[in-house]
């Protein structure tokens, strides 16, 4: 079953954010003659991409969320555009959601880590990437307190491949520009897809108070916020 039908306890998104991380470096290290298909230039699913946006953001007129993804936008500009090349480069699976992790119990009944699904979205990306889209699909599930999610699934990437200063800067602006690439690409696939507008827009339903959430929180307090609770989860390690 996928992590979505299960409750998700600290360990858990602890375990979600080690695999995460060790699910990139075992990328990295894959060789294939044809490993080029994976520059995957304007691929509209990649956190590189986030500017191809604004060519779909009139899906948006009339709604006052448009205004807060071009405010995104503009920051993502002024931070993660100038803060790239800290990045380290990897290939991202690019969609490691709670619908594309496997769970299963052991013999206890604690749930673990069991496979993962889905790699269609595999690009050419950075480590930081991968961890921007795993906490904010792990936001998206039942956990009570989505805003505190951040810190374990933090904790068990770091305690793999720990953050270098610009990653750790551009994060919060980086889950940001990823609940903004789902909203926007939902509404434009319900123009092209208006019969399926139900399950289009499940994701985007469920992430919108969040997304407010976090502008409203505004970046020192949430980045505050998970740092120490993933430095005080990794203390229990």
């Amino acid at each position: 079953m996928t992590i979505s039908k299960v409750p998700l306890t600290l360990q858990l998104l602890y375990e979600l954010g080690k695999t995460a991380a060790r699910m990139d470096l075992i990328l990295q290290k894959m060789e294939h003659p044809q490993l080029s298909v994976l520059h995957r230039e304007k691929f509209i699913w990649s956190l590189s991409n986030v500017d191809v946006l604004e060519q779909y953001l009139h899906v948006l007129d009339g709604d006052p969320l448009q205004k807060n993804v071009q405010s995104v936008l503009d920051l993502y500009k002024t931070t993660v555009d100038l803060k790239r090349s800290h990045f380290r480069k990897c290939i991202n699976h690019g969609d490691f959601s709670h619908l594309n992790v496997l769970v299963q119990p052991d013999k206890s009944g604690v749930y673990m880590i069991s496979g993962i699904l889905d790699f269609g979205c595999m690009n050419n990306g950075y480590y930081i990437h991968e961890l921007a889209i795993t906490i904010m699909y792990m936001m998206m599930t039942v956990y009570p307190e989505p805003m505190e999610v951040g810190g374990p699934v933090l904790a068990g990437w770091e305690s793999v491949l720990p953050l270098n200063k610009a990653e750790k800067d551009c994060l919060y602006v980086l889950l940001l520009s990823r609940f903004c690439q789902s909203f926007v690409m939902a509404r434009h696939t319900v123009t092209l897809q208006p019969e399926n507008e139900e399950y289009l827009m499940i994701t985007s339903r469920k992430g919108i108070h969040i997304f407010y959430q976090l502008l409203e929180s505004e970046k020192e307090q949430v980045e505050k916020m998970w740092f120490q609770s993933a430095a005080q989860y990794s203390d229990t390690k």
